[in-house]
């Protein structure tokens, strides 16, 4: 099955117990499990499929001052104005010059590390034919960009939304996967599969990505970015959701 993603009766439920509208908006192509029908069908929900987006999102560019036609600098950390670029230093954002050891610049990094990561995911989970795996996978990957964007322009982070749920139904999932998923909180063990180990080796990279904001950006300091740590942790849940339900099996009916 091409280019699907996996509804459940758990994101419908958290729905529509939220909003009680009776209509569900999924992209087009989207695998729909029987407890979904039958939940759709039991409280007269409309399903609706919605276009697929572009594959390919623009990077995050900011533009860099010009003075005479040339670039014209600022050292961030001192305001100095500088005529030229020193290899040990990046762009923070537009002319603001950091050293490349700068705990923003590591944060980026570590963003850039984890999206190639997520990508091998992708690709192991296609091989073995987990379709709405390497869709739940490519949502997580806009997100993890929309964050680097969001700390590159200086913006706040959209709101979170992901895999049919916003951000407090991620974490009630995440900290009740007995209730929702029907499995308890598992174990990690190599005997559950390449999938679920490399799942819960990316939960644990995206645990890192968060330290190193949490290291970025002091919650005191002048640019504590709360929404990126929210948004990371949250990340986290996402990934921690979609091992537990490969270990529940949710995905082995769909080849």
């Amino acid at each position: 099955m091409k280019d699907t993603k996996l509804l459940t009766d758990i994101e419908l439920r958290a729905h529509w117990f939220r909003t009680r509208q009776s209509s569900y908006t999924v992209a087009e192509g989207t695998y729909v499990t029987q407890s979904a029908r039958d939940f759709l069908k039991e409280h007269g929900i409309e399903l609706h499929f919605a276009a697929p987006k572009a594959a390919f999102s623009p990077m995050t560019v900011t533009p860099v001052p010009v003075e005479g036609g040339k670039a014209r600098y600022v050292d961030f950390a001192t305001g100095r104005p500088l005529s030229e670029k020193a290899e040990h230093m990046t762009h923070l954002r537009g002319n603001l010059l950091v050293p490349k050891t700068h705990p923003r610049i590591a944060f980026r990094g570590k963003l850039d590390s984890l999206m190639a990561q997520m990508m091998g995911v992708q690709l192991m989970a296609a091989e073995a034919g987990r379709e709405p795996v390497v869709q739940a996978l490519e949502e997580l990957l806009a997100f993890v960009r929309s964050i680097l964007g969001a700390e590159v322009k200086g913006e706040p982070l959209e709101e979170i939304r992901l895999l049919g749920m916003d951000s407090q139904q991620l974490r009630e999932v995440s900290h009740h996967v007995k209730e929702h998923i029907g499995i308890p909180h598992p174990v990690p063990s190599y005997r559950m599969g390449r999938l679920c180990v490399a799942l819960n080796r990316l939960r644990t990279q995206v645990r890192e990505v968060e330290l190193s904001a949490a290291r970025a950006f002091a919650p005191d300091g002048p640019e504590g970015r709360a929404d990126l740590i929210e948004g990371l942790n949250r990340l986290s849940s996402c990934v921690y959701i979609l091992f537990c339900r490969a270990a529940a099996g949710y995905y082995d009916e769909v080849k």
